[in-house]
């Protein structure tokens, strides 16, 4: 269609103009002689620096460039609090998967594992760092969240205080949680 509209409007034929304005149903047309010409090709110029190299050239950093910024404590609790999110997903998943694609139960693999003989430490350790401590800080922390979501411990002071709290009862929830376990 915009072909064919190109073609009657810039032919020089100006019965298909007519025929046109008639389809259409304007009838004030103007006509206009259009001639094109050649022009000379464009010269190739020094091809502009980009993005990266015009901010290397000044001495500037690249963005984002996180060594100019100071480690928060808040930063730092919500970066941990995605990491742990994201364990726990994977761990979950994996227990899932696990549950449906392996052909033994999980009384097999618990036994597999205690017949490498780790030390107790070893065995404490990989507990609290894979399960019980991202359990614990995760779920604490959401329920930190959940009070800012009532609109309550939103002063600086009281974010830091209560940051600092969950932290630290993580710790200790974690080490129960691994005893008990």
């Amino acid at each position: 269609m915009a072909l064919a509209l190109a073609r009657n409007f810039c032919g020089s034929n100006m019965l298909s103009r007519a025929h046109l304005a008639k389809t259409i149903g304007s009838t004030q047309w103007a006509v206009r002689t259009v001639t094109i010409r050649p022009t000379a090709a464009p010269v190739e110029s020094k091809k502009p620096f980009n993005h990266d190299e015009r901010n290397d050239k000044l001495g500037r950093p690249m963005s984002p460039y996180l060594g100019i910024y100071k480690w928060q404590v808040t930063s730092m609790l919500s970066i941990s609090h995605r990491f742990t999110g994201i364990m726990l997903t994977g761990w979950g998943m994996i227990m899932g998967y696990g549950s449906l694609i392996l052909p033994h139960d999980i009384s097999y693999y618990l036994t597999a594992f205690e017949n490498l003989h780790w030390s107790a430490p070893a065995v404490f350790a990989l507990k609290y760092s894979l399960m019980a401590f991202p359990f614990a800080y995760h779920s604490l922390n959401g329920l930190r969240h959940l009070s800012w979501d009532a609109g309550k411990n939103l002063a600086m002071s009281q974010v830091y205080s209560t940051g600092w709290f969950t932290l630290s009862t993580a710790l200790v929830v974690g080490a129960i949680l691994t005893y008990a376990l």
